[in-house]
């Protein structure tokens, strides 16, 4: 059976070790074969935006546009309705590959037989 992996960042600059854990244990998961569903919410909404990722830092961690690249590539990347509702973010505006979705795909991603869902 295939594990998939939900992982919800709800972190990004205002918590930067916890948002980049959230990104590194998805990217990490999904190097080792899992299928990943990242789902960004809170302060993480941000880097649904084109150069966004570019800003965070972090020593000692991963290039953030790197991780979110490799999510893009293999996973799957999920804006917060509510989150991008909030902070005027639009379909328009996100990275090619977001999609955005609200808590209705997030429960059922999670409740899937064989399921991991991790918050950050």
């Amino acid at each position: 059976m295939e594990r998939t992996l939900v992982v919800k960042v709800t972190a990004g600059s205002d918590a930067p070790e916890r948002c980049s854990q959230a990104f590194t244990v998805a990217t990490t998961a999904l190097a080792a074969g899992a299928s990943v569903s990242l789902w960004l919410t809170g302060e993480s909404a941000w880097f649904a935006l084109p150069g966004r990722a570019a800003e965070f830092e972090l020593p000692h961690a991963a290039p953030l546009p790197d991780l979110l690249d490799a999510l893009l590539a293999g996973g799957t990347v999920t804006l917060c309705t509510q989150c991008a509702a909030r902070r005027g973010i639009g379909p328009d505006d996100v990275i090619d590959g977001v999609r955005i979705a609200g808590a209705p795909t997030f429960v059922e991603e999670i409740m899937a037989d064989g399921v991991q869902a991790l918050v950050y």
